[in-house]
């Protein structure tokens, strides 16, 4: 678990690596730069030393493995039954909005958003409501809740609730999660829960699954997560969806069988390794990406003149306020050419997120200290 340690992902056929000229640093695409946990790499080694791999199934303790660690880490005791597996989360909220509305139904999003999320409802036929997040003068995000409400009221049948929020870092508070459920159950929207980033939470925080409020909630409410952002596992396609309502749940299997199939044998592998077995990786990499956002949050303030940034509570994205440098044409593209960094534009969020770029610290100190005096030496020339 040497987290320091620069591993170069440029011959593994990375996107994020691969995406940009040699000479720009990555720090965009939500996968970190840390080797995956040994546990997983030793099974999948295990598995590949058989020789034959075939259709699979998924292994007898997967589910299990998953419940537990809800319970340990989350607080939610869930059934085994209710734990079903998809390929993606993105796949995964794609496929509840075909499997669980219609053509021309209203899906309701809150904006600044993960870029999937902000399309999901135009990509499908739906139509795309939203209620934007109000940013404060700290750089925190809040629900406008006159907003929120005055959207479900307008014919909307599903929410795409996104907590931990990508791109904000906000970890909804139980108090904020309750009165958007309730809201949703007054007016009987179903909701559908991205908590990929749910068991990544810093210390002063805690991730409450929206479906754990209450029986009512969980009733209305498909929540989707993945061993891909918890233990770096990105690329392998397996992902979990929670749904607790044995309806809703037939529903999406069985819109899935002829069209999504399953995931791979060796995606479900490695995801019992992590979840039985990479505890101990993630109790460590919590600690350093921790460090590594008090690192970033201090720098900017002291060294980054023109951009804010608010701590974040969950992720390991930073959303940089750059709105105050007032360059053209857009902050991702001036620290692209001058910095040779490259960073998520904020305008992929929304339009609100227009003078913003999302950082991805999940990386050895070394590349962080990197990227971000390119930006310092990049400012200071203007």
């Amino acid at each position: 678990m040497n987290f320091d340690q620069i591993i170069d992902r440029r011959d593994t056929e990375s996107v994020k690596w691969n995406w940009y000229a040699e000479d720009v640093l990555p720090m965009w695409v939500a996968d970190m730069d840390f080797r995956s946990p040994e546990p997983v790499i030793d099974t999948l080694r295990d598995r590949v030393d058989h020789g034959i791999f075939g259709y699979g199934k998924t292994p007898d303790e997967l589910n299990k493995a998953i419940a537990e660690h809800l319970a340990n880490r989350q607080n939610w005791v869930v059934e085994e039954e209710a734990i079903c597996f998809i390929s993606g989360v993105v796949t995964g909220f794609t496929h509840a909005i075909y499997s669980l509305t219609e053509p021309g139904d209203r899906i309701l999003i809150q904006t600044p958003v993960y870029s999937p999320i902000l399309k999901a409802a135009r990509a499908t036929g739906r139509v795309s409501v939203e209620s934007v997040l109000v940013c404060g003068d700290d750089g925190c995000y809040e629900i406008d809740f006159d907003d929120f409400e005055a959207k479900a009221a307008s014919g909307v049948k599903l929410f795409i609730l996104c907590n931990p929020h990508n791109p904000v870092g906000r970890v909804f508070s139980r108090d904020e999660l309750l009165r958007m459920a309730e809201i949703c159950l007054r007016y009987g929207i179903l909701i559908c829960s991205d908590e990929i980033h749910g068991d990544l939470i810093f210390s002063e925080s805690e991730h409450i699954p929206v479906a754990s409020l209450s029986p009512e909630i969980s009733e209305i409410t498909v929540t989707y997560f993945a061993p891909s952002k918890t233990f770096n596992l990105a690329g392998l396609s397996t992902s979990v969806y929670v749904a607790q309502n044995s309806e809703l749940r037939s529903r999406l299997a069985e819109s899935m069988k002829m069209i999504l199939g399953h995931p791979n044998i060796i995606g479900m592998q490695a995801a019992l390794a992590a979840y039985r077995d990479g505890q101990a990786w993630l109790e460590s990499v919590l600690a350093y990406l921790e460090a590594n956002r008090d690192y970033l949050v201090r720098f900017v303030e002291e060294e980054l003149p023109g951009i804010s940034v608010w701590k974040p509570e969950g992720t390991y994205l930073a959303w940089l306020d750059c709105r105050e440098l007032a360059v053209d044409p857009s902050p991702h593209q001036f620290f692209l050419d001058e910095a040779r960094v490259g960073l998520n534009d904020g305008l992929d969020f929304g339009i609100s997120g227009r003078g913003f770029v999302r950082l991805n610290f999940g990386c050895p100190r070394l590349l962080l200290e990197d990227g971000l005096n390119r930006m310092k030496s990049a400012i200071g020339r203007l």
